[in-house]
């Protein structure tokens, strides 16, 4: 029991570093996509494909993207000692170094829905992670849990091609957080399930599977969240990838990988509750947040 407690605190610790790296390198992200793509005023769309290529050469665009890799390396860490549902909602720390960096860099003065929102997205990720921590608990993966987690991914993966497709320029901000926060949170679970079926000694096709499912979706959350940077603050994107992703996470692990077999019913409902907060706390970023408030034209 003490050695396991204490791995459970060293993952911790990799995931609170894992979002400090996080909310280093979307605000230099962040910085560079809105430099390189000349957007004075954020505008919705989506970036045309040399903007693209002009940001991925930027300076600041390659630190970010170290950082970007940084965390990721310590949230496998932190993956690969504890389970999904303690680790992944960590990552909100993130939002709050964010927002801050951001305030600093653009000398924007947040103002009170901002930070009360920013409060609930706190608040609620850690009543979650309170909750989880006491009742979480690792499970062997079968190949039943591959292929459902597989089914969903397929499932999501669709839904956002035929948004892409038919929305395409018309989609905001709020739509592309969500889909890069949706798909990271499969990111965070794909990256669980390999790792645990490696410890286990299944490495086969379908944890190759999962590891091409894996790679999709990063490969489309990463073009979502470049998108939403070009109309909306890194404040905004985080709060997407640190909330609605470890909440998608969780989910799957609670309903399809069972590590929350232990959860009483009152726990249940704490979990909704606080998932709930943590999300209406993102919807309001997306509402009351200085950078997306209309600018006046200049005569």
């Amino acid at each position: 029991m003490g050695p396991g407690l204490d791995m459970r605190t060293v993952a911790i610790l990799l995931a609170v570093l894992a979002a400090v790296a996080l909310a280093f390198g979307a605000q230099f992200q962040n910085d560079a996509v809105v430099q390189k793509s000349k957007i004075k005023d954020k505008l919705k769309g989506s970036l045309s494909l040399k903007q693209l290529l002009n940001v991925i050469k930027h300076p600041k665009w390659l630190s970010g993207t170290f950082f970007m890799g940084l965390a990721i390396v310590l949230q496998l860490g932190s993956l690969s000692l504890a389970p999904l549902i303690v680790v992944q909602p960590i990552g909100a720390i993130a939002l709050v170094i964010t927002s801050l960096l951001n305030a600093r860099a653009t000398k924007t003065r947040l103002n009170r829905g901002t930070i009360l929102a920013i409060s609930l997205c706190t608040f609620g990720i850690a009543a979650f992670v309170l909750m989880a921590s006491g009742v979480a608990d690792e499970t062997e993966l079968t190949d039943g849990h591959l292929v459902e987690v597989l089914i969903v991914l397929a499932s999501i993966l669709v839904v956002f091609g035929a948004l892409f497709f038919t929305l395409g320029k018309r989609m905001n901000a709020l739509i592309y957080v969500v889909g890069a926060g949706v798909l990271y949170g499969f990111v965070a679970t794909l990256a669980k399930v390999v790792i645990q079926r490696i410890y286990q000694g299944q490495f086969e096709w379908l944890t190759a599977l999962c590891a091409v499912g894996l790679l999709i979706a990063v490969s489309l959350g990463g073009w979502f969240v470049q998108n939403a940077y070009t109309s909306g603050p890194p404040d905004l994107v985080i709060a997407g990838l640190t909330v609605i992703d470890p909440l998608v996470a969780v989910s799957i692990g609670i309903v399809i990988l069972g590590e929350a077999q232990q959860a009483s019913l009152p726990t249940m409902i704490g979990f909704g509750l606080s998932a709930l907060v943590a999300v209406v706390g993102v919807y309001l970023i997306s509402k009351v947040h200085p950078e997306l408030r209309p600018k006046k034209a200049h005569v």
